[in-house]
């Protein structure tokens, strides 16, 4: 298949999940920054565009594990999400938390970016217990009611999704911010079992967290929008 180079990112991946890969693989920006054509986003990281495109073609023509197959209707996504994303998240943070905490406590004398890798962490999280909270208990709620009755008494979902959207890129940037001090989640020569069960329980959460923030802006909240503005002018 050929790849137009003026596709957007979340298009992509949209299309095949499995694009993903190779974006995580370049360090490209797939979720939040989605909005990104695949020509921008590529030159922007200093890539090669003839590479990239090769490999995604290369991709389609090799047999992979089929995706789980994007939910049609808004609140099915979003209770997919819910049950993918927010519950993995909510078992693994408080787990990795105490990873973090333990390695700070333990290491900081011979590697002192433990402290900002903490504080890093630390913020992430922070802002990712009140950020799922309102999801599924504000937002996600109302995307239901929208969808089965209208948009008669039902907040405009511009501003919070403009404000979740928001906490998206804090997010991002707090795991990249993790990915530098971290040297690519790579273990120094003198870490210890919890150590590299950290690196890789970081690295393995922000993963899952640009297929969780992908599949909100690049797909739910771009079709809530398009369906509140159709049902109000309706």
């Amino acid at each position: 298949m050929t790849i137009d180079v003026n596709i957007s990112l979340g298009d992509l991946v949209a299309q095949d999940p499995n694009r993903a890969r190779i974006f995580e693989e370049l360090e490209i920006d797939y979720c939040c920054n989605g909005h990104r054509s695949l020509s921008e986003a590529v030159t922007t990281a200093g890539g090669d565009l003839d590479s990239v495109i090769a490999s995604l073609e290369a991709l389609a023509a090799v047999p992979t594990p089929a995706a789980n197959p994007t939910p049609t209707e808004n609140a099915a996504l979003a209770h997919d999400i819910v049950d993918t994303h927010h519950a993995y998240m909510w078992e693994e943070m408080p787990r990795l938390q105490a990873l973090v905490d333990k390695v700070h406590g333990v290491h900081l004398d011979r590697h002192p970016e433990l402290a900002e890798v903490k504080a890093a962490f630390d913020t992430a999280l922070a802002e990712l217990e009140p950020h799922m909270t309102k999801e599924e208990r504000i937002v996600f709620p109302a995307i239901s009611r929208m969808e089965k009755g209208g948009a008669a008494g039902v907040p405009s979902f511009a501003e919070p999704i403009a404000q979740l959207r928001d906490e998206h890129d804090e997010v991002g940037r707090l795991f990249k911010e993790l990915r530098e001090l971290t040297n690519g989640y790579a273990p120094p020569e003198d870490a210890c079992g919890s150590y590299r069960m950290m690196l890789q329980g970081l690295e393995t959460m922000e993963r899952d967290l640009h297929e969780h923030i992908h599949k909100e802006n690049n797909i739910l909240f771009p079709r809530v929008l398009e369906l509140e503005s159709h049902v109000r002018q309706g």
